[in-house]
């Protein structure tokens, strides 16, 4: 604002403005602010790229910026890359040898023998086998053991189901038990049949060591029927577990009767 001065009359007249250097100009203050506002939108612009830190600098190659993120990746990863460079390479799947093939087919070889012989030994066992092996009745009547007697026919298909069930048995019990097999078509046992009451076949008697039946087993029934009678027998117990039980079987009155000519035959 410029000086006034007074006149002797009351009137307000203008000082003449004299320029000093030193005087601080209020005419350029508006020049002033818009560089201050210059300023600050400079140092806005540069806040938008806090990553380069080198945006509000002039001629900046951008290709330096790219090298300068990829050094600001942290160490782990860089450490991470750089094993997995120097890692040895991959050989591949490691294959067996001639040698390794061989073992395993020989192996495999006896595994199948074994296999099947054992399932020959439960197929090839048959109703003439157990035949074979068992005891004269008059024989099992006298020697003071327990007796198991089985009324069969070659010709029933449940008896030869069961031979390999019963052979199993009899080799398990044969040095206390005695076991015995009467053939149906026997004329010989005609007496037994009628003594028993034999309607069916298989049908499996159980005899104390006097003679005496504890009771019996007609037809096809689970293993375990036969089995823990026979363990009773042996044991010398004064009852069986099942001392009747019956399954499917074949009528003993379609039986085929035939005189054996061997009077030694207990078949």
């Amino acid at each position: 604002m410029a000086n006034v001065a007074s006149s002797s009359i009351g009137l307000h007249r203008p000082k003449p403005f004299h320029f000093r250097p030193n005087q601080t100009l209020h005419s350029v203050k508006p020049f002033n602010y818009q560089l201050n506002n210059l300023q600050k939108y400079q140092r806005i612009y540069c806040q938008t790229e806090p990553k380069t830190g080198d945006c509000c600098q002039p001629n900046s190659d951008p290709s330096e910026s790219a090298v300068k993120e990829k050094s600001s990746i942290e160490p782990g990863a860089g450490n991470e890359s750089s094993k997995a460079v120097v890692s040895p390479p991959s050989t591949g799947p490691e294959y067996p040898t001639r040698d390794f093939n061989r073992r395993v087919a020989l192996v495999s070889v006896l595994a199948a023998l074994g296999l099947f012989s054992s399932q020959r030994l439960d197929l090839g066992v048959s109703l003439k086998d157990i035949t074979a092996a068992a005891l004269p009745y008059e024989e099992a009547l006298s020697n003071g053991k327990p007796t198991v007697v089985e009324f069969y026919a070659d010709w029933c298909e449940v008896c030869r189901e069961l031979a390999p069930d019963v052979y199993k048995v009899e080799q398990q019990y044969k040095d206390r038990v005695n076991f015995v097999m009467l053939n149906v078509d026997n004329t010989k046992w005609e007496q037994e049949l009628d003594e028993f009451g034999v309607e069916g076949i298989p049908h499996f008697a159980f005899l104390d060591k006097d003679g005496n039946e504890e009771g019996n087993v007609v037809g096809r029934l689970p293993k375990q029927y036969l089995l823990e009678n026979v363990d009773a027998l042996a044991e010398g117990k004064e009852s069986i577990p099942y001392s009747r039980a019956v399954g499917q079987y074949t009528s003993a009155e379609s039986r085929k009767v035939h005189q054996i000519s061997d009077p030694r035959s207990h078949g």
